[in-house]
């Protein structure tokens, strides 16, 4: 295999400049799915873009092709991560983990990358760990400051690390959690972590793994602003071309399945290479992933799982039973997008983030009101949009059992749960 050709392309691969022809999976065309619409643009056109994945022949990564610029997508950002409990406590669960195991203390520095609203780098902070996060969305990035965490407001690259390193100085460890999918030049993101990395740092990186994605159906998770779809060998691979050894991998049951990855300096020999990296590159390799065939029968599973989607709510709605959505997130766009499903199938959604209560969703057009409405309009059904969260919401609003209402979680497959009964049927499927 040779990464040596990165030509520039409008369907070359990012990371190797091999020419895509093999199609993962076609979604149609959709909008940016963040870029929700306010009320005074309800009649105004909104840009659709392909939502295409090819998988390359080379290197295996699976990518969207490049057709709006970062900048674009973090104008006016919508998502903030502090509005998932869950995903607070997966924070803090972390820090208390790498603080003791790599020893971090009042003298080390502690870097995040795409730090969002300060949600990790706050328990840093608590500890009186020197902290920095580099956030290009200005609006979500002025919630971290104002918890008084620094914040570079920037795309981070090879242009903007040197400016990084003379301010702060280098990285004992760097984090990049949900951020490496969301970069389109690659090379250039994970070359300048190498930069800001200390001789003997440690780099930690979380995302979703591709891996799960296929095996649980999770094609609501490719949308615009996720560039590429990794594998553990795919990163292996790329991190490896660019001077970074993975030492150790741990599975995470976050986003559907992520892995976080533990990367160091390949000069760097106190570090020694766990067997859960090794057993993780066999069992990719076994499961066929450095081969072509192995992508192919995907895109047959997402064609039936919208059919099953679109008979689920053909078929309540002509009973005359209500439903609405609960959550605003990005997989929620591309599936309603993708099955056509607008206020003819769900009356409205609901999100816990203020900031996108009011306004619609992209392309469908259905409104997002606070948790609240779901009190108000006792829904018959309730269709889980962050499927990934669904024990958490399922305990929130549990209440609709008072009126027999049920939950629906789309992703594998459709499944109705009755709020009665969640813990005692958790196989009860719609149709059996």
């Amino acid at each position: 295999m040779n990464y040596d050709h990165h030509q520039e392309s409008e369907s070359a691969c990012r990371f190797c400049g091999t020419p895509l022809t093999y199609t993962f999976v076609d979604l149609g065309m959709s909008p940016l799915c963040q870029d929700h619409v306010k009320p005074w643009e309800l009649k105004d056109m909104e840009p659709f873009y392909p939502l295409h994945a090819y998988v390359c022949d080379n290197c295996f990564l699976v990518q969207l092709e490049e057709f709006v610029p970062p900048s674009k997508i973090y104008e006016d950002y919508a998502y903030f991560s502090s509005y998932s409990d869950s995903w607070l406590k997966h924070a803090k669960d972390y820090t208390e983990k790498v603080t003791k195991r790599f020893d971090l203390n009042s003298k080390k520095l502690v870097v995040e990358l795409a730090s969002n609203d300060g949600y990790l780098l706050q328990y840093f902070k608590e500890k009186d760990i020197p902290v920095l996060g580099v956030e290009p969305a200005a609006n979500v990035a002025e919630h971290a400051i104002n918890k008084g965490i620094k914040t570079e407001v920037k795309f981070f690259g090879n242009k903007t690390v040197f400016e990084i390193i003379m301010k702060h100085g280098e990285a004992d460890l760097l984090i990049g959690n949900n951020v490496l999918a969301h970069v389109p030049d690659i090379n250039d993101f994970v070359s300048a972590m190498k930069i800001l990395l200390k001789p003997e740092g440690v780099i930690t990186m979380e995302f979703p793994h591709l891996l799960r994605l296929i095996e649980g159906n999770q094609f609501d998770t490719i949308y615009h602003e996720h560039f590429s779809y990794l594998s553990f060998s795919s990163v292996e691979r790329i991190f490896s071309y660019h001077g970074l050894t993975i030492f150790d991998v741990e599975e995470l049951p976050t986003h559907g399945g992520s892995l976080r990855i533990y990367a160091c300096q390949k000069r760097d020999t106190s570090k020694t290479v766990s067997s859960s990296v090794r057993e993780l590159r066999m069992r990719e390799h076994k499961a066929g992933m450095e081969t072509i065939a192995y992508y192919r029968q995907f895109a047959e599973r997402v064609k039936e799982t919208k059919r099953n989607i679109l008979d689920f709510l053909i078929s309540v709605k002509r009973k005359g039973k209500t439903v609405v959505g609960y959550g605003a997130p990005g997989k929620g766009n591309t599936l309603l997008n993708y099955c056509g499903i607008r206020t003819d199938f769900i009356d409205f959604t609901v999100d816990r983030n203020p900031h996108k209560q009011g306004n619609y969703l992209p392309g469908t057009l259905i409104p997002i009101y606070h948790p609240d409405m779901i009190k108000r309009m006792k829904p018959d059904y309730v269709f889980i949009l962050p499927w990934n969260l669904k024990e958490e919401i399922v305990e929130n609003i549990s209440y609709i059992g008072e009126w027999d209402g049920k939950f629906v979680v789309p992703i594998p497959e459709l499944r109705v749960y009755s709020a009665k009964s969640v813990d005692a049927d958790p196989s009860f499927h719609f149709y059996t």
